[in-house]
């Protein structure tokens, strides 16, 4: 499956609760797995650390987060589902962020350092996450796209906040005001 950018609609709607976790749920982390790692070869540069459902069009509360953010070797994945944000905590931290569903666009995006998270894991485990650092950072994230948030809403009147990747890989500062406000794929509704 592709991976579905800005601005089709279907990563702006609230994704809806998982009661039963059967061969369907499955298969939608099969597909995760797979699209995160196939859209990878194809970006060099880039990592996919996480993904959620809503970023192949399956408005469903899953999402699966890179077990070793430093190995790209590392394949594997680990689904969560039904992710609620229980508390965050910690300084206010502006860090960079990507998404494999905004293209080319880059962040400093203000996040808390901390956050507890409750989920459950594939064979129907309740599990409790305490994070902080980038794995905090991704678990918002990811949590916001089942929300219908993406990154980009978190900065989008900040002119200093935008970046792109340039050939050789390395975040530059983006024109705001040509390749940000006027983009209308990344904020249809301005």
């Amino acid at each position: 499956m592709k991976v579905i950018t800005t601005p089709d609609s279907r990563l702006r709607k609230k994704s809806t609760k998982i009661s039963v976790i059967d061969d369907e749920v499955k298969d939608i982390i099969k597909k995760m797995t797979k699209s995160s790692i196939d859209w990878e070869k194809e970006h060099p540069y880039e990592l996919t650390t996480a993904m959620a459902a809503p970023q192949l069009g399956i408005n469903r509360r899953v999402i699966i987060v890179r077990d070793d953010f430093d190995d790209k070797e590392n394949n594997h994945f680990t689904a969560l589902i039904n992710p609620e944000v229980i508390k965050t905590d910690g300084k206010v931290v502006r860090d960079y962020e990507g998404c494999l569903s905004v293209p080319e666009i880059y962040g400093r995006v203000p996040r808390p350092s901390k956050a507890k998270v409750k989920a459950m894991l594939e064979d129907g485990t309740e599990v409790r996450i305490k994070a902080d650092g980038f794995l905090a950072r991704t678990l918002l994230h990811e949590i916001d796209h089942l929300n219908g948030v993406l990154f980009i809403d978190h900065i989008k009147d900040d002119t200093k906040a935008f970046y792109r990747l340039d050939e050789n890989g390395d975040l530059q500062p983006a024109d705001y005001e040509k390749e940000i406000k006027s983009n209308k794929d990344l904020f249809p509704d301005d």
